[in-house]
């Protein structure tokens, strides 16, 4: 059977057909009386008459009345034809209709998705209860100020005794008002009937009146007014949606997606406001009528927003809408559909974006993982992660730049709490090595093309720069000398690296080893835990002096290590290539021991006995390259200097190595800057950077030579 239609379940719920019917039956009865009065006047027989005409035209009435409830009553569906009259003015057949209704207006091609849990909503309905918060609300402050005039007794009385009714606020006149919110979203588009075909053309005076009245007044009619023209705008090409504007004019479409974007959060954070917690995420705002009535609007403004941000093409516009679209997050959490859709276009953005669209979008996704739901963190979490991997597939000198301002951003997003992080970690960290596993057990090509990639050197290094981050020790003193959660994680990751670069050890491979100690280097410079690294370095920089035969003279280009992690096969028995790889492999172990693990260190005399034999031996053995060795040379000299410098500093102690925190005072007060390798490292740095810089312009076009 049908349903009751639209305006009858209206006009039932607020009460109106009760006082009609009221109105009517008091209209009938004083009828009654003035027919009484005209028969005592001597017209009994009319009296007569007209009493049984009344009666029959009461109960004609009354049939009536009762026709129209029953006719109403079987069109809310077989349920109804229990009810009676009491029951149908008490509307309480609407909650059971409401899904039902939802279900037959989603055909209709007017509404958004929400969520899997919640029905459509449709964008261009009239949003009554919205309108109603402010008409009550209103009407109310001026029924208290007529009062106070008239009366001020009695309104001395309230102050004194009933304070909660002049306090009475609109959100408290919401719970007994206001409809419900799924019967006033959806159902029959009356608006849209009234307007016919023509659309009334949306103007700058009209966009003004509504910016007017948001600013002055914060209305929530002017807001729903003007969401509904932003749909109208991010819908105006599509064919199959319906809208209650048009918009010819380039300016009016910029103008109002810019009023829209500004001024709702404004708007909302007026009337619904979130509260944001001392460690920085945010909290929904709490349930009350008023945000029950404003919830499917701005869940609906979100989606349009979320639809409009793959159609912006202007990167001002496009940050704009990313920035203001974060400020609605608290507001719209709850709906997983919407939240993991933004997401999916934030990371999009975050992935391929310019850098200014990428740093907005990054603080979006950043300010969604400031909920205080697990859940969200968890998903806003592993999305990343799995974005940065597929981005970092491939590595050039032109892709580089945005790789790494992703793991740094991404690494920053990751250290935001440890305590949600430590699973993710654990358990792609934990996915390396069982990658590293099966290229050791196997030892195929396809086994090896699993470790010996992009990917896998980029997220060793990620994890470096996360763990590096967390388990900084100037970070964990500034939280009173508490670990973090993260720390237990640093042994499986170095124990995954190291194996990583032994599991291929040939001269093509070097460029790759050298990816993995940088990150290890990262990691110990900043968590000041000893890595061995030089069991790692000091065989590429041997087995390049001393390779037997003569290098082969090339024309061709410098290797660039950091974009490369396995040589062409023409580099190979090079003399660019092997310049190229001692070059890079003494500086990181230059870097490696001016460390503060290593060089901070009491026992740095020591530690590099093994190394500066091992050099010693190397230059003896090499013949052919003069000008790479003059490099370890250099090396080697700094580092004798260095450990001559710390076996002075340390003459004068009067401690033993059991005394540990005495020991670990000296290594704290050691200057390595003043150092002689310190210095040495110093130089190198300069030198590097200004090379790096002249590549970069030539690269860009800007020097067409390179000074040597």
């Amino acid at each position: 059977m049908g349903k009751a239609a639209k305006s009858s379940r209206k006009f039932a719920a607020s009460g109106k057909l009760k006082q009609a019917i009221q109105s009517r039956k008091k209209h009938q009865q004083m009828q009654k009386k003035i027919q009484g009065r005209r028969g005592a006047h001597g017209k009994g027989k009319q009296q007569i008459i007209t009493e049984a005409e009344g009666s029959e035209h009461d109960n004609d009435d009354d049939d009536d009345d009762e026709k129209e409830v029953k006719g109403v009553s079987k069109k809310a569906g077989k349920d109804a034809k229990k009810m009676t009259v009491e029951d149908f003015l008490g509307a309480e057949f609407m909650d059971d209709d409401n899904d039902a209704e939802e279900d037959e207006d989603d055909a209709g091609g007017d509404e958004l998705d929400t969520d899997e849990d919640e029905e459509d909503v449709a964008d261009d309905q009239s949003f009554a209860s919205v309108d109603d918060l402010e008409d009550h609300g209103t009407s109310h402050m001026l029924e208290l100020a007529q009062l106070a005039e008239k009366d001020p007794e009695f309104y001395r009385y309230l102050q004194e005794n009933d304070r909660e009714l002049l306090e009475f606020t609109t959100t408290q006149e919401g719970r007994d008002e206001m409809d419900d919110d799924d019967d006033v979203m959806d159902g029959d588009d009356t608006e849209e009937e009234e307007m016919g075909e023509e659309l009334p053309i949306l103007t700058t005076s009209i966009l003004k009146t509504w910016q007017k009245a948001l600013l002055e007044h914060r209305s929530l009619r002017a807001l729903r007014k003007l969401l509904i023209a932003f749909r109208s705008a991010v819908h105006m090409n599509e064919d199959d949606q319906v809208l209650l504007w048009r918009i010819d004019n380039a300016a009016v479409y910029t103008k109002l997606v810019a009023t829209s974007l500004r001024y709702t959060p404004i708007v909302l954070a007026h009337h619904i406001p979130y509260k944001t917690l001392p460690n920085g995420k945010f909290k929904q705002p709490s349930q009350s009528a008023k945000q029950k009535a404003l919830q499917k609007l701005t869940l609906s403004y979100f989606n349009n927003v979320v639809h409009l941000i793959p159609q912006l093409t202007d990167p001002e516009t496009l940050r704009l809408a990313l920035t203001e679209s974060a400020k609605i997050l608290p507001y719209v959490v709850s709906s997983r559909k919407a939240v993991k859709t933004y997401l999916k276009k934030c990371l999009e953005l975050w992935s391929t974006g310019e850098d200014d669209v990428r740093i907005a979008a990054f603080l979006a996704i950043r300010q969604l993982a400031s909920s205080t739901d697990d859940s969200i963190v968890d998903l806003v979490l592993k999305s990343t992660y799995l974005a940065l991997v597929r981005a970092c597939k491939s590595t050039s000198t032109y892709r580089l730049p945005s790789i790494t301002l992703m793991k740094n951003s991404a690494c920053e997003l990751f250290c935001v709490d440890h305590g949600a992080t430590y699973p993710h970690a654990f358990g792609y960290i934990r996915q390396l090595a069982i990658l590293l596993r099966g290229g050791m057990k196997t030892k195929t090509k396809e086994a090896y093309k699993q470790v010996y990639n992009w990917q896998y050197a980029h997220c060793v290094d990620f994890w470096a720069l996360v763990l590096g981050r967390a388990c900084d020790a100037h970070a964990e003193a500034e939280r009173g000398g508490q670990e973090s959660e993260l720390r237990p994680l640093i042994y499986p990751l170095v124990q995954v690296s190291l194996g990583a670069i032994k599991l291929i050890s040939n001269s093509r491979s070097y460029p790759f080893h050298l990816h993995i100690a940088r990150s290890m280097l990262h990691l110990t410079r900043h968590t000041r835990i000893y890595v061995p690294l030089t069991p790692y370095l000091l065989p590429i920089i041997s087995s390049t002096l001393t390779a037997s035969g003569k290098p082969k003279s090339s024309t061709l280009r410098p290797l660039d290590m950091e974009t490369h992690i396995r040589a062409p096969a023409q580099y190979v028995r090079t003399r660019v290539y092997a310049a190229g790889l001692v070059e890079e492999t003494v500086f990181l172990l230059a870097e490696w021991l001016g460390s503060g693990p290593v060089h901070g260190s009491v026992a740095f005399p020591e530690l590099i006995v093994p190394i500066i034999v091992t050099l010693r031996r190397t230059l003896k053995n090499c013949k052919e390259l003069g000008k790479e060795a003059g490099m370890v040379k250099g090396l080697l000299e700094r580092v004798e200097d260095c450990a001559k410098w710390i076996d002075q500093s340390r003459s004068g102690i009067n401690f033993g190595p059991g005394k540990m925190d005495e020991v670990e005072r000296w290594e704290a007060n050691v200057e390595i800057e003043e150092s002689p390798l310190g210095k040495y490292l110093k130089v190198q740095r300069k030198s590097r950077e200004k090379r790096k810089r002249m590549i970069d312009k030539a690269n860009k076009g800007e020097d067409e030579i390179l000074e040597d």
